[in-house]
């Protein structure tokens, strides 16, 4: 035993533990830059690897034709160099009996499962063939109701067919089979899974052969076998007399009292239209700085350089750069910072499928990729995958407003040359993109605004309508009061 732990290799003695630790140093390993593996002499590491036990060398799973489902049963791996080199290595597997056999009897209890199922199914259609005593209502209909449980579990009725039973006006009432199937029914079902159609009554008494009068109104035909009327029109106009006699008086005690919950909608929907004012008005505030900052930009193109004779000061001091690190001095920091930042930036991409449709001026990049298939939703002025910032001239005027006590405009602008003003850098493409960001905002929000306006006048046109009024009846009980209090008075004086 001894000598058999001492021949163990440092790769043998690691695999016998499989600590988080190891395999992290392992993908460290394998994630080295330049490092080549293999039979194909490649440095990717990201598919499945087996190594050997001999050279310690690792090799990709399709390349040697090994599976990482046939690696769990690998005890011991020899690459081909290393079992030429030496003949009497052997690559070494893990027995499989226990596994085998625990798979064989799991495939031995589904079939003897099958097999129970399926001789229950011939049992239950054999008892259903032979039920039936061949006079009664329910032997004699020939047509599924498709309204009881039975029918709507069944595969034409779009149902799973589990209960395989057959429908409930089809049942012989003679049969004491029949009674049983229609409790077990009830029981089989759970109290959350029970469907809303119910009859309320039976309707055994309008199964007759005897002819009945429909119940439409001046109809004088007879009605249809298991039906009050000869037709559906009969019936809809039956019911469309019940609305006209029903509802004048369901709307009149409708109108009698206060909804209180109308007078909340009607202050919601005032809140609602007063912020989607505001917002639309914040939107053409919007595009009017809009409209100042091109003047401004027009403005500073006409104007000429005006050297100024102020000399500034050296700065020696130096900082660190926030995105790659680097140190930087302060003079430069802003234009490295922000090459640094478009560099990074343009590495990741913000897409969707869907263009942006806005009237008026778009603020999204909307450049459309079609590997991908996606439209780009930076916004346009601060997109550096697809737009550039232009060239700027020696000739170029910075132009930006001047300030007087960080607030108070002057009136007047920078006159320096724009590539080397590094107090006022990028500021057009900094205002345009608080602008432009500002509009998102206020496009979200009004966004927002309409979805509540329109769920409240949802609510609003479903509280009073006709299928509402008609389920539901309005009781004033002040009114009531008062009409009972009447009557009592007037009994009273009747008795006297």
């Amino acid at each position: 035993m001894s000598d058999k732990k001492y021949k163990q290799s440092k790769a043998d003695i690691a695999k016998q533990f499989d600590l988080p630790e190891r395999q992290s140093k392992i993908t460290s390993l394998l994630n080295q830059a330049g490092q080549a593996y293999c039979i194909c002499r490649s440095s990717d590491s990201s598919r499945f690897m087996i190594a050997c036990d001999a050279c310690e060398e690792w090799y990709h799973g399709d390349c040697i034709n090994i599976s990482e489902r046939e690696a769990k049963y690998i005890k011991n791996y020899f690459c081909e160099r290393c079992r030429e080199e030496d003949p009497s290595l052997k690559t070494r597997f893990r027995p499989q009996k226990r596994e085998n056999e625990a798979d064989s009897g799991r495939d031995d209890r589904k079939k003897k499962r099958k097999e129970k199922d399926h001789s229950e199914n011939k049992s239950s259609k054999r008892s259903s063939i032979k039920d039936g005593c061949g006079d009664c209502s329910g032997c004699l209909q020939e047509h599924d109701c498709g309204h009881c449980e039975a029918c709507e579990d069944m595969f034409k009725y779009v149902g799973n067919n589990k209960l395989k039973l057959k429908c409930r006006q089809r049942l012989c009432i003679k049969d004491k089979k029949a009674s049983r199937q229609s409790s077990s029914i009830r029981v089989k079902k759970k109290h959350h899974e029970r469907d809303m159609y119910e009859p309320e009554e039976s309707i055994s008494h309008l199964q007759t052969s005897e002819p009945r009068q429909c119940y439409g109104p001046q109809c004088t035909k007879a009605a249809q076998y298991g039906s009050k009327y000869c037709s559906t029109e009969c019936g809809m106009r039956l019911a469309t007399a019940r609305i006209y006699q029903v509802l004048p008086q369901r709307i009149q005690e409708w109108s009698l009292s206060a909804c209180v919950a109308e007078q909340h909608n009607r202050k919601a929907l005032e809140g609602v239209r007063g912020a989607l004012a505001r917002a639309q008005a914040a939107l053409r505030a919007l595009d009017a700085q809009h409209h100042d900052l091109d003047a401004l930009v027009a403005r500073a193109k006409n104007a000429t350089i005006v050297h100024s004779d102020e000399k500034e000061a050296d700065d020696e001091t130096s900082m660190y750069c926030i995105t790659c690190g680097h140190e930087i001095h302060s003079r430069t920091a802003v234009k490295h910072m922000e090459k640094c930042f478009i560099k990074y930036e343009a590495q990741a991409s913000f897409g969707s499928r869907h263009r942006t449709r806005i009237d008026g001026q778009s603020m999204f990049c909307d450049y459309y990729n079609p590997v991908n298939g996606t439209y780009c939703k930076r916004l346009r002025v601060m997109c550096p995958e697809h737009f550039k910032d232009p060239k700027v001239s020696d000739t170029d005027v910075c132009g930006c407003p001047l300030v007087r006590n960080v607030f108070e405009p002057t009136g007047e602008f920078c006159r320096a040359p724009k590539k080397s003003c590094l107090k006022h850098y990028q500021w057009e493409k900094l205002r345009r993109a608080e602008i432009d960001m500002e509009r998102v905002r206020q496009w979200l929000r009004l966004d927002e605004l309409v979805e509540q306006e329109r769920n409240i006048r949802l609510a609003m046109a479903s509280r009073a309508g006709v299928l509402g009024l008609m389920l539901h009846s309005t009781y004033n009980h002040e009114v009531m009061e008062r009409i009972t209090k009447v009557n009592e008075n007037g009994k009273l004086k009747e008795g006297s």
